[in-house]
């Protein structure tokens, strides 16, 4: 039963790592950890793979972030 006198308890913020804040940490990982992409093969449009692959990681990190942020929203 609720007391009328007393005020309602404000519940705090938000907890700040969120499994969609810790979506973010992905293209972090994906890009610094090299063994993922220290490769030459397979070239695409004659880029090799170290380069395309950190091309691809800059789309993907905006697609990332503002699904994060939609979420979140």
């Amino acid at each position: 039963m609720t007391n009328l006198l007393e005020p309602e308890r404000d519940p705090g913020p938000a907890p700040r790592a969120t499994f969609w804040r810790i979506l973010l940490l992905l293209p972090f990982v994906a890009t610094l950890w090299v063994p993922f992409f220290n490769f030459r093969n397979p070239e695409i449009f004659g880029f090799p793979f170290f380069y395309w692959y950190q091309l691809l990681w800059v789309i993907l990190s905006a697609v990332i972030i503002w699904i994060v942020w939609r979420a979140e929203s």
